[in-house]
């Protein structure tokens, strides 16, 4: 496949996903737990924020490369880990860490991929990380450990919001099952054995999740995982400052703010909203990423200006994944990639390090923000 046309918006590629995918993956990728409130408040707390540009700066070529985990990358943006690729391009993940590595991007492998993670470490020169559930056969974990570390693998994100997979309605309509051909080949054939099993009126996502999702761990566990790795770790979906202080006193390497997207917990805060008091908290002790709802580089850059280091990025991914592949993928992190470093010119913003100052909190519509913002600057950076 190649290219229709220049991408303009990574929105444009909705559309043309929508068109190509069965339905069903299609709900399945698009939809949320409850009633979808979380999927458009994410976007909405985005839009509620203002940018303060900062003229004759003298800024001529902002840069907007950064430096995560030791790791450089081109831009501060990756791949947020999503299970089962192939439901959108047959190459599946292997296409996804080639797209992110041309695009100077990280790339984070779901647990659930459908390539080994030795051919997804060999199709990217980028980092890559390794997304872990914590599933009660512990030894399916250690042997994912172990030859994550062997492929080179640069850290592990052990995502903590999902005890289970929450009820999410369109699934349950349309009794959503993975198919035969799209396998989690990282794992015994016997744990993925109920994904494959459906039944009207029912998720096969949420009936495995129960059947092989750990829920009785505690923050005593992490000691176990770390026993067992030399890898650096990483905590995805902490929404409050009370577990951001927690996990850095633990001793984890970085932090992803998260909602899941608005399909976990129904009502959960935006991970925008919650940003600014974790990266408060955290104080520069660990790495902090944050996902839900970027489209636009100037949502990369907001973000930037609440203390992330990182901005993840989901469904637009798999948009450009099925829309064409390696290259659909690239596109889509490229074009945020070129209009965050618009933003940055346009504000005055030379480094990513250096966007606080310019973001305000906006006009207020909806519920009252809660979030404490930096202080407006007079001075630019």
């Amino acid at each position: 496949m190649t290219q229709e046309r220049a991408l303009v918006h990574v929105r444009e590629l909705e559309e043309i996903a929508q068109r190509r995918l069965p339905s069903p993956v299609w709900d399945y990728l698009s939809g949320g737990s409850g009633d979808e409130s979380s999927v458009h408040a994410n976007q909405a707390v985005l839009d509620r924020l203002w940018l303060r540009p900062s003229v004759l700066t003298g800024t001529a070529r902002p840069d907007p490369g950064t430096t995560l985990l030791g790791h450089p990358l081109r831009l501060p943006l990756g791949v947020a880990p999503m299970a089962h690729h192939r439901l959108f391009h047959p190459e599946g993940e292997t296409a996804t860490a080639r797209g992110a590595a041309a695009a100077g991007a990280l790339f984070v492998a779901s647990i659930f991929a459908n390539r080994t993670l030795e051919e997804m470490a060999g199709h990217t020169t980028g980092p890559c990380w390794l997304q872990l559930y914590w599933l009660r056969r512990r030894d399916q974990l250690e042997k994912l450990i172990a030859r994550a570390e062997e492929a080179g693998f640069g850290a592990l994100v052990l995502t903590v919001d999902a005890p289970v997979v929450a009820r999410r309605r369109r699934d349950i309509r349309n009794g959503f099952t993975i198919p035969e051909e799209v396998r989690a080949v990282n794992l015994d054939a016997a744990v993925m054995a109920s994904v494959h099993r459906g039944s009207a009126g029912a998720s096969a996502l949420t009936a495995h999740s129960e059947e092989q999702f750990d829920t009785t761990i505690t923050w005593a566990d992490l000691d176990w995982l770390r026993a067992r790795t030399r890898l650096p770790l990483v905590l995805k979906g902490v929404l409050t400052a009370e577990d951001a202080l927690r996990a850095v006193n633990h001793g984890v390497d970085g932090i992803v703010v998260s909602n899941h997207g608005g399909r976990q917990l129904s009502g959960a805060i935006p991970a925008v909203a919650a940003l600014p008091a974790i990266t408060a908290v955290v104080a520069g002790r660990c790495a902090v990423l944050v996902d839900g709802a970027f489209r636009h580089g100037t949502d990369v850059l907001k973000a930037l200006a609440l203390g992330a280091d990182t901005v993840l990025v989901g469904r637009p991914v798999l948009w450009g994944l099925a829309w064409d592949g390696a290259e659909g993928v690239a596109a889509v992190l490229e074009l945020l990639g070129a209009e965050l470093t618009e933003a940055m010119l346009l504000c005055g913003c030379g480094r990513p390090a250096d966007a606080g100052p310019f973001l305000v909190a906006g006009p207020q519509s909806g519920p009252p923000w809660t979030g404490a913002f930096p202080p407006a600057s007079t001075e630019p950076v």
